[in-house]
């Protein structure tokens, strides 16, 4: 990837290594009426330490993610599952949110789900965003979404 942002039809794209056992990168997209949006996937930004106790400057990630309009982020784990997995590239969904915050993004998008998670999981899973977030959080990915941007 260039190291430099680039420009590809109208948008700007820049692209930056995050927080993976092996090379990973994340990206982000603008257009020219400020529409922005992240994608990080296989991100694990809690691994170098809680991301609530640290700046925006020492968070994989953040420079990519940074006032973004929507952030789409990995979120392949629930908090327990999380424990038994940490070091593996992912994220939990506490730590997804936690780092939406920390970079202000508008709106967070979680992605990136366990392959072997069915609906009724992801039903469950939904109901630790609500409890973390709140009604108003984040939006749990589902196969078939569409989002659209100005």
């Amino acid at each position: 990837m260039p190291r430099e942002p680039w420009a590809v039809e109208g948008a700007s794209l820049s692209a930056d290594l995050v927080l993976h056992p092996g090379p990973t990168v994340g990206f982000r997209v603008e257009n020219g009426s400020g529409a922005s949006f992240a994608y990080l996937p296989d991100h694990e930004p809690a691994l170098a330490g809680p991301i609530h106790a640290r700046s925006r400057d020492w968070i994989s990630g953040a420079a990519l993610a940074q006032e973004v309009g929507v952030l789409f982020h990995d979120a392949q784990y629930s908090e327990d599952e999380y424990e038994e997995r940490l070091g593996w590239g992912h994220s939990s969904v506490a730590d997804a949110i936690a780092f939406s915050r920390a970079v202000d993004a508008r709106r967070l998008v979680l992605f990136h789900h366990d392959p072997l998670r069915g609906d009724d999981a992801l039903d469950h899973l939904g109901d630790e965003v609500r409890a973390l977030a709140g009604d108003d959080g984040p939006t749990l990915a589902r196969e078939g979404m569409v989002f659209e941007f100005p």
